[in-house]
């Protein structure tokens, strides 16, 4: 977790010191960030820095709960597509959810520390509807990277939204892999599907970013 933290950090600190400020470096930027914070979270799910567990897990849903939103956007960026009216729907959608995390006691179950990923326990009717989140929202982000890379003409804008398409797959297949090979993991799926996702902010930093941004003189 500390591991999967400080590359995600290193790439952050990269990106804001190597790439011009554009909407795209923005949000992969806050990408990068949420995605650190929740490795942060996952360690100290048991307690850290004066702060208890039920709290770190509440931080760290807030931090996972923005990346389906954010994902959305950039392709919206990406592609330069000025209808737009999605994105403040996903947006709100995002913001119901972190309410519900972050200030309410409705969501949470339990919180299990174990060898190799930390289980979240949800209520029952919370973890269906949040799936149902999460889930809609990146395939609805592949769907749109479809489209858009197909109607555009301009090369690296097709390669990056293909990029993008790939970059939720190597989080999701290895996920649904696990969980396919070993139900028991299904509690663990947030832990595991960040895991994998250094694999997406690598892909953010080092194909995305340089088809979609300038360097800096």
């Amino acid at each position: 977790m500390l591991a999967t933290f400080l590359i995600e950090i290193i790439l952050l600190i990269l990106t804001l010191a190597r790439r011009r400020l554009s909407k795209v470096t923005i949000l992969v930027s806050i990408t990068l960030f949420m995605l650190a914070f929740f490795q942060l979270c996952e360690y100290f799910v048991c307690g850290g820095l004066g702060v208890d567990g039920a709290l770190w897990s509440r931080l760290g849903f807030v931090a996972i709960t923005t990346l389906p939103a954010l994902g959305v956007h950039i392709i919206y960026e990406i592609a330069h597509r000025k209808n737009r009216w999605l994105i403040p729907g996903v947006y709100i959608l995002m913001a119901g959810w972190i309410v519900l995390f972050g200030f309410t006691n409705k969501a949470f179950s339990s919180q299990a520390c174990v060898s190799n990923y930390v289980i979240f326990g949800l209520q029952h009717y919370v973890g269906y509807f949040y799936s149902a989140y999460y889930y809609g929202i990146l395939l609805f982000g592949i769907m749109l990277a479809i489209k858009f890379g197909e109607i555009t003409k301009i090369k690296k804008q097709k390669e990056a939204l293909y990029g993008m398409i790939v970059g939720y797959l190597v989080f999701l297949l290895p996920t649904a892999v696990a969980n396919t090979i070993s139900p028991a993991t299904m509690a663990g799926i947030p832990s595991i599907m960040c895991g994998f996702a250094v694999l997406f902010a690598l892909l953010l930093f080092a194909y995305i970013l340089p088809r979609t941004t300038r360097l800096r003189k």
